[in-house]
């Protein structure tokens, strides 16, 4: 299918709506609400805890969540969570989350069943059974990382009988299809198999993006006896596509996002290349339970990245002097960027034990271990060249300029962490949760530290939970691999944050809310110098610090034929300290200092539901300084969702309208490289699935 007109999507949404009514003949089905009650399990304070009841901000998205709002992507879930934000997310490339403000690093902010990968790649979605966001100061579960928080991807295991497939078609001709086989054998079901396959043709509506991806995987395990489990699973994975760059400012003016097409490709150039992301993960987990309140774990990981990373990349106006947005007329100078077969390699090793005692008449459930990781990227020699001077109309073509000049350094490190999470009843409202990390890691420089985190709880009443916490966190940045830096590809000293947060959770009767105050500081890194464009000219320094305080608030909530999912930030994140006075004060780039989303069902019918969704951001610095800005935006989509029994499957059909009124505006305006880039809101466009398990 090469093309899918609005007619030809309207006339599909009209069949969908006719099955609907079909269904409701059907056997009923319930569809149920998103209400996730269980703690996300990289908190690593288990998995048997309602997360009402735990002092730490977390949300947990389900596949079908994921798959009712047409999510594909890790940025994705900045339509489902008030709290997450883009970072320069691009067409084609990998994802960038904000948590809190402040940008995950895909190095260290992600989690894999709980252990540490590389999120510098494209990660697919189709064998994994929820994603997990822990908010906030993460020291307690990882070494170094943002203090935004972390992302943990939940792999599907073998969970008895399995039998699925899903096709879906979208606006511009993109279709994908899906399989997912699961089944337990063995006279006990001692032995589980789970296999996951997906292809997809990915053609979106902006033009000259056109690619593919594939995946496949495989989760076994095998239950040795009442006691010992042993979980094995592999993926592999691999995404083509060419990258879309941003706009940018024109001199000192926002263009208006009226004024520009955004299905406008400025990466579009004849010798353009796509980025081509190549993954294999293995995983190997045996559990062993050494008593009936103890049990030990052993955990490890391997993950061999592969990418070719190449753009035709817009990138200053060395015309009118300004080396962080394009000129005043529209034009902008072109670099032919290009960086073949980089190699990264994550290994990770987690020996840990877990469980309960009581000393003096007070119970402990106690986690300890050791996690010990390397890492390794091996990058070649990159072409970073001026080719020539485009235009935001994409209607310049320039030659290219691909030979390799630039030498980059590589990165390897090693981190040995030993970590301590205790959960104190203190009394039968009173619990105390104390965690403490040290870790020594290994890189140009040795550096250890350690992090500690603390939290006090009162169960008010059997539904109502009052809590405070503290912690602190450590990151270690690394300088980018880029000619205009005189430090590029260096280490910085690490970086020590630090988090309180006050909150309230309440849980009764189909109702979950949850309300956080919070404050974190963090040390902040700056360039100075001329950073003009040319080599070595900006030095990557520490300057100042940022500080972010606010309130989160989140509501989930099923109420006869109504399903709501709720949730808010307010956020006054500013910079103090900096060397460069006009900074102190300032609001930091791309950060809104409101944000909402807003998820609604209502069933229609005992097996149809329709949905809608709702996100808002507010306005938002463009420039560090603040003289520019982007207006602030809200979007509104709209899915209709179906099951249908049929003898020997159930069929879900779903049909969804992105961006219902084809909003226009600048969706997130990241400063990266120095340089502030635009991304617009994708226009209005339909997709269609249907998904049959058997």
């Amino acid at each position: 299918m090469k093309t899918l007109t609005l007619r030809r999507c309207a006339f599909a949404f009209s069949i969908q709506l006719a099955l609907a009514a079909q269904a409701q003949e059907a056997q009923r089905i319930t569809i149920t609400g998103t209400t996730q009650p269980q703690v996300p399990s990289v908190a690593g304070f288990g998995d048997n805890i309602a997360l009402s009841r735990t002092p730490l901000a977390a949300n947990t998205v389900d596949e079908a969540v994921l798959r009712d709002s047409g999510a594909r992507h890790l940025s994705d879930l900045t339509r489902i969570d008030a709290s997450l934000g883009d970072a320069y997310n691009a067409e084609g490339y990998w994802s960038f989350l904000s948590v809190r403000g402040f940008t995950l690093d895909n190095r260290f902010n992600y989690r894999r069943d709980g252990l540490p990968i590389n999120a510098e790649t494209s990660i697919a979605l189709d064998n994994k059974d929820r994603l997990e966001v822990l908010k906030g100061i993460t020291g307690i579960q990882a070494g170094t990382s943002s203090p935004g928080g972390l992302v943990n991807l939940v792999v599907k295991r073998p969970d008895g009988h399995v039998r699925s497939v899903r096709l879906e078609a979208r606006q511009g001709g993109g279709t994908s299809v899906a399989l997912d086989v699961g089944e337990r054998f063995g006279s006990n079901e001692q032995f589980g198999l789970r296999v996951n396959a997906a292809y997809e043709d990915l053609d979106p509506l902006t033009r000259d993006a056109r690619g593919h991806r594939r995946l496949a995987a495989v989760a076994a395990d095998a239950r040795l006896s009442k006691d010992t489990l042993i979980e094995i699973e592999f993926e592999t994975s691999r995404q083509q596509q060419p990258s879309v760059p941003g706009f940018s400012l024109l001199g000192a003016v926002v263009p208006d996002a009226d004024s520009i097409d955004p299905r406008i490709n400025l990466n579009n150039q004849p010798w353009s290349q796509p980025v081509v992301a190549s993954g294999n993960t293995a995983s190997l987990r045996v559990t062993h339970k050494l008593s009936p309140d103890w049990r030990a774990r052993l955990h490890a990981m391997t993950q061999r990245l592969t990418s070719d990373d190449r753009i035709a990349f817009p990138f200053g106006c060395s015309v009118e002097g300004n080396f962080d947005r394009y000129c005043s007329d529209g034009s902008f100078d072109l670099y032919d960027f290009r960086s073949d077969d980089e190699k990264r390699r994550s290994d990770a090793l987690d020996l840990g034990v877990e469980g309960r005692l009581a000393t003096g008449g007070v119970t402990h459930h106690v986690g300890a271990g050791l996690l010990a990781t390397r890492f390794e990227a091996n990058l070649p020699p990159q072409a970073f060249n001026f080719a020539g001077t485009g235009q935001i109309d994409g209607s310049v073509v320039v030659p290219d300029a691909p030979l390799p000049l630039v030498d980059v350094a590589s990165r390897n490190e090693r981190s040995t962490e030993l970590y301590l999470r205790d959960r104190i009843e203190l009394a039968p409202r009173w619990s105390l949760w104390a965690g403490l990390r040290h870790t020594r890691l290994q890189r140009e420089i040795e550096q250890s530290f350690t992090t500690p985190w603390l939290a006090l709880a009162w169960q008010a009443e059997p539904q109502t939970l009052v809590y405070a916490n503290w912690g602190k966190g450590v990151e270690s940045e690394v300088v980018p691999n880029l000619p205009l830096y005189s430090n590029a590809g260096r280490t910085l000293p690490a970086l020590e944050s630090r988090q309180f947060e006050a909150g309230l959770k309440h849980a009764r009767n189909g109702v979950e809310y949850s309300l956080a105050a919070f404050e974190i500081t963090r040390p902040q890194s700056g360039d100075q110098g001329a950073c003009d464009g040319s080599n070595d000219s900006c030095t990557r320094t520490i300057d100042g610090s940022a500080v972010h305080r606010g309130i989160e608030a989140q509501l989930a909530t099923q109420q006869g034929a109504w399903r709501w999912q709720a949730s808010a930030l307010w956020l006054q994140a500013r910079r103090q300290g900096a060397a460069d006075a006009a900074l102190n004060g300032r609001e930091p780039v791309n950060v809104p200092a409101q944000s909402l989303r807003l998820l609604a069902g209502y069933a229609i019918a005992p097996a149809t539901e329709l949905q809608a969704a709702l996100s808002h951001e507010g306005a938002r610095a463009a420039l560090p300084d603040g003289s520019a800005r982007i207006p602030a935006w809200t979007r509104v989509d709209l899915g209709l969702k179906a099951q249908q029994r049929t003898e020997g499957a159930l069929l879900t059909w779903r049909a969804g309208i992105d961006n219902l009124s084809n909003t226009r505006a600048w969706k997130e305006a990241p400063f990266q490289f120095g340089h502030a880039y635009l991304f617009p809101m994708a226009p209005r466009s339909l997709r269609l699935s249907m998904q049959a398990d058997l």
